[in-house]
């Protein structure tokens, strides 16, 4: 089935005058070429490899101490890798959970909104909802504009589907006779673990900054600023939409964030230095291992969309020739394997573009850095060009355009690089 897949898509990029598959889905991304693509998959390729074996070495020095007789393989690795982890961390979930209470996490996402980019979400008990559980919100600028309606729906249940995602219930634009607009109605749907009744849902880290992650997608959506529907909020280039949800993850681990809002839920206190510090450091823990899987499966999609004659092609067979040239570390494995890449398979909105979530964590990375050299998260002149140029273009503007409209450059890697601890914070 694979085969066959590959074979009619072949067939499909040549009937648009493509020489391959990989060429003509790359048409219309940011990237745009597969040198593009590879190029950042390959620099990024020899950091992950060389930080891997370093991380091979601490946990086969673990493994030694144990008096274990093991060479780790694909298998063993997340197991000893958390062993590690607490060796190095000693940090507990338990430990971090009180300070991240839901409400107060939402409190957050709401505020840092509130700094960048002037929103006050106004509660409206009074407009009903599809659950009870969801709630709702008017989204209005400082001076009362009114902007949208945002709805939040936090909780598990057994009728909603997994995972967590952005929705739209109607899109901004203003293409409307009589020179009308129509403001976006958006949702954010998380699963997190409803707390017992009388008690506070704690979050963990992770559960943060899914938080985050989706309230940045909402915020695409709500800031949308654009003439045409099929151009608004999050309806851009797939290599293009993670950079506003991904760069918004960056805001909750800002110590002034954090100060502000993530106090116990009994005492109030805020979350000691020192557990900040331990969630920083964990957080570039068994980043070559993490990286090296990711970004093998992403040369391994490109490679056998790029195949000029995949009818015949037996897709094992390619996987392993690939994984052979690029050099992949004995032990480490790779996130996906061909016959159940779903991702490429499935349908092909990620056929020769599963390198997008590395895409956007290089623009996620060298975005934030703009705040940095401002010397303020929240700085107004970088908030501004960000809403104008990010959030409210849509696809009203090249990808490429806006970013460097944003950023007054290109992206550069050594942010993200940096970011995953893959190179010295001082390179």
């Amino acid at each position: 089935m694979a085969r066959e897949i590959l074979a009619l898509r072949t067939e499909q990029a040549r009937a648009h005058g493509y020489a391959c598959y990989a060429d003509y889905a790359l048409a219309d991304t940011m990237a745009g070429t597969r040198g593009a693509v590879n190029g950042l998959l390959e620099q990024v390729w020899t950091r992950a490899v060389s930080r891997v074996e370093q991380e091979r070495e601490a946990l086969q020095a673990l493994v030694l101490s144990r008096g274990e007789a093991l060479t780790l393989e694909a298998w063993d690795w997340r197991y000893y890798a958390e062993k590690v982890r607490a060796l190095r961390y000693d940090l507990d979930e338990a430990q971090v959970k009180p300070y991240f209470p839901l409400d107060r996490m939402v409190e957050a996402v709401f505020d840092c909104a509130r700094q960048l980019f002037g929103l006050e979400f106004l509660a409206r008990p009074d407009l009903k909802a599809y659950h009870p559980d969801v709630k709702v919100y008017e989204v209005r600028q400082l001076d009362g504009t009114h902007v949208g309606v945002f709805l939040h729906d936090n909780f598990a249940r057994p009728s909603k589907r997994s995972g967590a995602w952005m929705s739209n219930y109607r899109q901004q634009s203003r293409n409307v006779a009589g020179g009308g607009a129509i403001s976006p109605i958006v949702v954010n749907n998380n699963n997190f673990a409803k707390g017992a009744p009388g008690e506070p849902t704690l979050l963990s880290f992770d559960d943060a900054r899914t938080l985050f992650h989706e309230f940045g997608h909402g915020l695409h959506g709500l800031l949308s600023s654009v003439t045409y529907e099929r151009l608004s909020g999050t309806n851009v280039l797939r290599d293009f939409v993670e950079l506003p949800s991904q760069l918004f993850e960056h805001w909750l681990t800002e110590p002034a964030v954090l100060k502000k809002h993530a106090r116990h839920h009994v005492t109030g206190e805020p979350i000691p230095d020192a557990l900040v510090a331990k969630l920083h450091a964990a957080r570039k823990f068994n980043q070559g291992y993490e990286t090296v899987r990711y970004t093998a499966s992403a040369l391994v999609d490109m490679a056998v969309h790029s195949v000029a004659e995949p009818a015949g092609v037996d897709i094992v067979a390619a996987e392993a020739a690939e994984l052979r040239r690029i050099g992949l570390p004995h032990g480490v494995g790779l996130n996906h394997r061909l016959p159940h890449f779903q991702h490429l398979f499935s349908g092909s909105s990620y056929a020769a573009g599963y390198y997008v979530y590395l895409w956007a964590e290089v623009l996620d990375a060298d975005g934030f850095d703009a705040f940095a050299e401002a010397g303020d998260p929240f700085d107004p002149a970088v908030a501004l060009r960000l809403q104008q140029f990010i959030y409210s273009a849509g696809d009203s503007l090249e990808p490429r355009a806006a970013y460097r409209a944003f950023r007054g450059r290109e992206a550069t890697v050594d942010p993200m690089l940096r970011k995953k601890g893959l190179v010295p914070d001082a390179a």
